[in-house]
Formats: structure tokens, C-alpha cells, sequence
């Protein structure tokens, strides 16, 4: 089992930046892609951005290109979202996972391990 735990969300105003960590233990193996989604009120759960397991591959939703920035720590067995920019519609739960894969993909069943999931909540 691998355990997967987010933090970092909270309440901003329109414009502002946020960096959201997701911290992975358990049987963590190696070559594995991890991504963000992220699933607002009422909507289904949509990808955000994902990387490879050496960071060279990265994979952004249209929505997000351009302002938000996927990077990984396999040291720390951490991955990151910079978030910059932020919108109205970027509220949400943001969640991380992992992919026995060696790309990246969008694809959420090709994810295996899922975090709880941190709220980020964009203000005017």
C-alpha cells in the first residue's frame, strides 16, 4: 500500500499563488508517474498535471497550462503543484496519486493510490 497526503490548500484571493505538496510512504516503488486532479462542487474529477518519475515528462491540463507547474522531490518522495495566477474556477479539491507507469497520463484509472484531497478555494 502506498499512502498519499496533501497540504498546502487554503483560501486565496483571485491572482494569487499557492504551492500544494503531496508526501508519499509505504511501498513507494520506483518508476512511478504521480499526478494531480481535482474535483470541484458538483463537477467529476478532472486532471490537473502529471510527471514522470525523473521529472522529464510533464503533462498539463489545457485549463492550467501556463500557470501551474508540476515538479517532484524523489528524495522526499514529494511531489508539487505550483499555482500561480489562481481563479475563480480552480476552486476545488485538489488531489494527488500515483501511476505504476513510466509516462505520464491524464487518464484517472490508470492511477492506483489516491491522497484525501486538500481544498483550495479562489476568492474575488
Amino acid at each position: 500500500q502506498v499512502q498519499l497526503v496533501e497540504t498546502g490548500g487554503g483560501l486565496v484571493q483571485a491572482g494569487d499563488s499557492l504551492r500544494l505538496s503531496c508526501a508519499a510512504s509505504g511501498r513507494t516503488s520506483s518508476r512511478t508517474s504521480m499526478g494531480w486532479f481535482r474535483q470541484a462542487p458538483g463537477k467529476e474529477r478532472e486532471f490537473v498535471a502529471a510527471i514522470s518519475w525523473g521529472g522529464g515528462i510533464t503533462l498539463y491540463a489545457d485549463s492550467v497550462k501556463g500557470r501551474f507547474t508540476i515538479s517532484r522531490d524523489n528524495a522526499k518522495s514529494t511531489v508539487y503543484l505550483q499555482m500561480n495566477t489562481l481563479k475563480l474556477e480552480d476552486t476545488a479539491v485538489y488531489y494527488c496519486a500515483v501511476a505504476n507507469l513510466a509516462t505520464v497520463t491524464g487518464l484517472i484509472r490508470r492511477y492506483d493510490y489516491w491522497g484525501q484531497g486538500t481544498q483550495v478555494t479562489v476568492s474575488s
